[in-house]
């Protein structure tokens, strides 16, 4: 009799010490168990389980940009098969949420013993008992409406670089943000300019309702947009209003698309 295939999981968890505990918990509890995707962010998860569509996804539910739920929700068609976990802070409002369906969760700090419950859990289940994407929209609102409110509201203006002058702009007039190594482009309709941040770091800072990732290095605002074209791939590309080039958006990515 030919041997099973080892179960393969995704770690999610933009703390990396959290996320390096979790890996060294999870590989003592399940010695057999494969890491194929350490992320730090629901971007590189999202891309990391359509590329790997592992058995299990361990996904913190506060991360910047995509949280953990929406990740998941986005799981139900990349990756339809994966068992998901959620590893949250907060306690007895998601703990109660989670019980009800068949999704499991892990508080933090995991323990060794509430791990070994979870490893039991994944073990004996299928993936066809998941939960599906109506229990997860249902838990998103729950989370949603009784999690801590961030302190600071969205911006509304940045200061960027272009050569040697600093330049005010609006985050209205911004139509995309793109990745440049340890900074970020930001690009207007007159041109473009260098913000010294990282893009991960600008998620948690925009107004998540008008700017949307589209991709783990592009952030555009929805009120750039002008099209969204879906190609026979999956993937999608996003013309612009008041620029001539145009964006593509990931395969992952269209999924959040369809959901808006």
């Amino acid at each position: 009799m030919s041997k099973l295939p080892p179960s393969t999981a995704l770690v999610a968890e933009d703390e990396a010490l959290l996320r390096q505990a979790l890996i060294d918990s999870l590989r003592s509890a399940w010695p057999q168990l494969q890491i194929v995707a350490e992320c730090e962010d629901g971007a590189e998860a999202l891309e990391a389980l359509a590329e790997h569509r592992p058995d299990i996804a361990f996904l913190d539910i506060r991360m910047p940009g995509l949280t953990g739920i929406d990740v998941a929700t986005a799981a139900a068609e990349v990756s339809p098969q994966t068992q998901i976990v959620f590893v949250t802070a907060y306690d007895q409002y998601a703990i109660d949420a989670f019980e009800q369906g068949a999704i499991d969760y892990l508080l933090k700090p995991v323990t060794p013993e509430r791990l070994a419950v979870t490893v039991q859990r994944l073990q004996q289940r299928s993936a066809a008992t998941q939960t599906g994407a109506d229990a997860l929209s249902e838990l998103a609102q729950q989370l949603a409406s009784r999690e801590p409110k961030r302190g600071a509201p969205p911006l509304t203006w940045i200061t960027a670089s272009t050569g040697r002058e600093t330049r005010l702009i609006l985050v209205d007039d911004i139509a995309y943000f793109r990745a440049d190594n340890k900074y970020t482009t930001v690009v207007t309709a007159e041109g473009e300019a260098l913000l010294r941040k990282p893009i991960r770091e600008l998620l948690d800072v925009l107004d998540a309702t008008m700017f949307k990732q589209i991709h783990r290095s592009t952030i555009v605002n929805l009120k750039a947009i002008a099209s969204i074209v879906r190609d026979d791939s999956g993937k999608g590309s996003v013309r612009l209003r008041n620029r001539p080039e145009t964006l593509t958006v990931s395969q992952p990515f269209m999924t959040l698309f369809r959901t808006m």
